[in-house]
């Protein structure tokens, strides 16, 4: 995997242990001369992981809605920058330059853009890897909200293990690179919709 989408949080939330584990992400991808694509902000978690990565020399490319780019927020230092006109062609942008994407602490956004990416998955649009970090347990409720829709029928269980999961940024790659995606049948039934 050579370019791999992160989605995160334009806040760094209240624990100084989210946007460490996102520096630690920047550096990762340096070392492993992987390039990230991200939301092209310079503020919060998405700040955090561009200028690490910037400052071991890594590779950085932006997609930034044309509402965002007033100076508070557009990261002006990085390697590249794509500016879209709406947040749905920034997803669309973002999806034919990755092989991948990770999803780190966020907000609202955040589970936009990697639910978008589990749907396009689900409907076998995409066959990307789809990981999350789960740093200090972050997203446990949300995985427990999952496994809850696989219980009750709404969704189907291979299309829950579209999501790779762990705390561990080396694990996560390696699944990442060795993923094989489901064989999915792209009709929509009752179960998966």
């Amino acid at each position: 995997m050579k370019k791999i989408a992160v989605f995160c949080g334009a806040s760094a939330g209240f624990s100084e242990i989210y946007k460490n584990e996102a520096k630690k992400l920047g550096e990762y991808f340096v070392e492993k001369n992987i390039t990230m694509v991200y939301g092209g902000g310079k503020i919060g978690m998405m700040g955090a992981i561009a200028d690490a990565m910037l400052a071991k020399g890594g590779n950085v490319i932006g997609v930034i809605p044309h509402l965002l780019r007033h100076e508070e927020v557009e990261h002006s230092e990085i390697n590249e920058m794509h500016v879209s006109n709406t947040m749905s062609e920034r997803k669309v942008t973002i999806s034919k330059m990755v092989d991948g994407y990770i999803a780190l602490a966020g907000g609202f956004g955040t589970l936009d853009e990697i639910f978008e990416a589990l749907t396009l998955g689900q409907l076998a649009i995409e066959q990307k890897p789809i990981g999350i970090l789960n740093t200090n347990g972050f997203y446990n409720y949300l995985l427990g909200q999952l496994d809850k829709m696989v219980e009750e029928g709404f969704l189907r269980a291979e299309n829950r293990e579209m999501l790779l999961v762990s705390n561990s940024i080396p694990e996560l790659l390696d699944k990442m690179k060795n993923y094989d995606p489901p064989k999915v049948n792209k009709l929509v039934d009752t179960v998966g919709s």
